[in-house]
């Protein structure tokens, strides 16, 4: 550590930091490279996950905790009045209340530890949990890790609207997500990119037939079009597979949607990958069929492993991660024929692949993590001054 940048006392905290996703890899990322660099860093999960994934599990530079002991379970609504005051519910609803005080109790001292530094909430909700306790000593910063469309379709943005103001910094993805905040009056907005995990000393060599979809199984990612849209490609390109990397709900249903457009023996289920930059380099191309995305991490790892992307055109996010004709292909939004057609396209061409991997390489080289932290160093001098 040198004068202009001392150890700092850095609180990360997150609702969920220990699931497979992007925003849980960024967090642990930044924790490492920050514990890295010398600064005194906890990142602090407030519940645990049910499916907890290995992040940085060999030589951690940061202290990690999780506040309750069980992951979030929804529970039943009560059908009657009685099944509502009933003393077995009352009892659970006693035991709820009681962990939820032990963890804000624990909370509280940990903050309470340090005279002064940073917390940095990882999420509105992160923050709507964290701020009636107290925390003031130290100097807040909210992060929001998805695209301002998305916070408008649910309640973030009011958590972040009402919560926000009250921190030194809010830091968005894009600069248009960051206009697009500051137009609903959200002060102090900067722009933070996600870092990159790793970024490889060589490409990826794109000659393996294999596209691949990067998360969780989950309704959102809408899995199911980019297996249709793989399927219509596929024809007259023998040899060519689709791999889906990740766990969740969804699985069975996959399967069957693979069945039903008859490639049931061509698309593979890998589950949870401990390596993902060994991942990449497995691939050919990388595709997003979501729903929506804000500046999904896959589009950054993929381009720094020298992988080409095809994408639905989701948000300012993504396109600032995917140059269309430069790096990859951009595709109206749910449109699975056009889906078809770019994977196709890059399926016939190694030349094309290639370029379009190389130049998706330089694209993401400022998001590399020396450079990002680079800028948090910048964002901790501006709060201090």
């Amino acid at each position: 550590m040198t004068e202009a940048n001392p150890p700092r006392n850095v609180f990360f905290v997150g609702i969920d930091v220990d699931s497979m996703g992007g925003s849980q890899r960024v967090l642990h990322t930044l924790a490492q490279g920050m514990g890295d660099r010398g600064h005194r860093v906890e990142l602090i999960g407030i519940r645990p996950s049910p499916e907890p994934f290995p992040y940085n599990a060999d030589g951690r530079s940061y202290a990690h905790t999780t506040l309750l002991a069980e992951p979030s379970t929804p529970r039943p609504r009560p059908r009657t009045v009685g099944n509502r005051i009933s003393p077995a519910r009352r009892a659970e609803a006693r035991q709820l209340r009681s962990e939820r005080d032990d963890a804000r109790t624990d909370l509280t001292r940990r903050l309470a530890a340090v005279r002064d530094g940073y917390i940095v909430f990882g999420s509105p909700w992160a923050a709507d949990w964290v701020l009636s306790l107290e925390w003031q000593h130290l100097k807040g910063i909210g992060q929001y890790h998805e695209s301002f469309a998305q916070a408008r379709r649910g309640p973030n943005l009011g958590l972040i609207k009402r919560h926000y103001p009250l921190m030194e910094k809010s830091l968005v993805l894009s600069d248009g997500d960051a206009e697009e905040f500051r137009n609903q009056r959200v002060p102090n907005v900067s722009v933070m990119p996600n870092p990159l995990p790793f970024y490889p000393d060589t490409a990826a060599p794109v000659d393996t037939k294999k596209i691949g979809a990067v998360g969780r199984l989950d309704p959102i990612k809408r899995l199911d079009r980019l297996i249709e849209a793989f399927a219509a490609a596929l024809p007259g390109r023998s040899g060519w597979e689709l791999h889906l990397f990740g766990d969740g709900p969804l699985e069975a249903d996959l399967r069957r949607v693979a069945e039903r457009a008859g490639v049931a023996e061509q698309v593979v289920f890998r589950g949870t990958a401990n390596d993902m930059a060994a991942v990449y380099r497995e691939l050919s191309v990388v595709a997003i069929s979501s729903e929506r995305e804000g500046r999904p991490m896959a589009l950054a790892e993929a381009a720094a492993c020298g992988v080409p992307c095809v994408s639905f055109d989701l948000s300012g996010g993504v396109r600032e991660l995917v140059d269309h004709g430069r790096t990859g292909t951009l595709v109206p939004s749910g449109d699975v024929p056009a889906l078809s057609d770019a994977l196709g396209e890059l399926m016939d061409s190694d030349e094309l692949r290639t370029r379009y991997g190389a130049a998706g390489r330089e694209h993401v080289k400022h998001l590399s993590l020396s450079r990002v932290l680079d800028r948090w160093d910048r964002v901790f001098e501006e709060i201090d001054r």
